[in-house]
């Protein structure tokens, strides 16, 4: 059986896609590889954020379902998405960089041996930086060379997924004998799985919270996450492998930039297994990226209704240039 290689993306709701482009252009220096619509809702716009190439393992995507309430955070969910940085050091310079722009942080801390820094967005999304100094296993992207952040500290890539579960023994199961994931440390209620390679890109943290009241989905909240494999076959593999085991799932689905499979592993837990190819360089030149529409060819014929549907948000950076502070 191929594992799974690590992170490939996480997908979370915002209530505005023009506050979200600005939060992580402007505040993050992440890189919009590719505005698009949410392929099941075409009046929803789609956003990913990646690093310089738009590698897998780097993007963080985001949905503004229209009309949608603010999520309620609790147990059941994604709770948290972490990114790469390179070093400790770095740390310390996104503290000032927060301070600086009014970001709420909780300042430096450390888990699993890792110093971290937490922080939230305009709904209350949780997020984390999470140093790569001691780091072993899955290599990091490239930071995004033309956007506002120093290279030294530019954030690389998404690091540990962190899930808040009420069945503990349920989810560690699945998470060991259904997705090959290992549990290699433990600090008081949470609990670290690594796959493939290891490391802050292949980790999930995994919360035992039986207290919280359920989580509900919204916006300010995960909407799923995303493990990488290597191509077409691997992922028929895990087609196979999920309704061996009795999981409900979508079946193969094609998202044009990647190839994908979505199963249900636990209450309020979505997980989606894709490709990290063909990815998405194909229909944009690399200077613009993400700074037009972009559908995939099934949708191409609808360009004209989708355009009426969701409002236009402006993306040029290519004539642009960031001082990077």
């Amino acid at each position: 059986m191929n594992h799974l290689k690590g992170i490939h993306h996480v997908t979370a709701i915002t209530s505005s896609a023009e506050k979200n482009y600005k939060f992580f252009t402007y505040v993050l220096g992440m890189r919009l590889v590719k505005k698009t619509v949410n392929q099941d809702d075409i009046q929803t716009y789609h956003l990913f954020f990646a690093d310089d190439k738009g590698s897998a393992g780097t993007d963080m995507t985001f949905f503004d379902f229209p009309g949608i309430p603010k999520g309620v955070h609790g147990t059941n969910e994604i709770s948290k998405t972490s990114f790469r940085v390179p070093s400790d050091e770095s740390l310390d310079y996104w503290i000032k960089r927060f301070d600086r722009l009014e970001v709420k942080h909780t300042g430096i801390k450390e888990q699993f041996g890792k110093k971290t820094l937490s922080f939230i967005d305009f709904d209350n999304q949780q997020y984390q930086l999470i140093s790569d100094e001691f780091n072993k296993g899955v290599e990091s992207g490239t930071p995004w060379e033309k956007g506002p952040i120093p290279l030294e500290h530019a954030i690389t890539g998404l690091g540990p997924i962190f899930v808040r579960i009420a069945n503990f023994d349920y989810f560690k199961e699945m998470m060991e004998k259904v997705l090959l994931f290992k549990e290699t440390d433990k600090e008081g209620s949470f609990h670290l799985f690594e796959v493939g390679e290891g490391g802050n890109g292949a980790s999930v943290i995994v919360e035992y919270n039986a207290l919280l009241p359920e989580a509900r989905q919204g916006f300010g909240t995960i909407h799923h996450a995303a493990f990488r494999v290597e191509d077409r076959s691997v992922l028929e593999e895990w087609i196979e492998r999920m309704n061996s085991f009795g999981f409900h799932t979508s079946g193969y689905v094609n998202r044009h930039f990647f190839e994908s499979l979505y199963a249900r592993v636990a209450p309020r837990i979505l997980f989606e297994f894709a490709t990290d190819g063909p990815g998405f360089m194909g229909d944009e030149p690399y200077e613009t990226l993400g700074e037009k529409l972009s559908l995939p060819p099934f949708l191409e014929p609808k360009r004209v209704e989708i355009e009426k549907l969701v409002r236009p948000i402006d993306t040029v950076r290519s004539t642009k240039e960031f001082v990077k502070k």
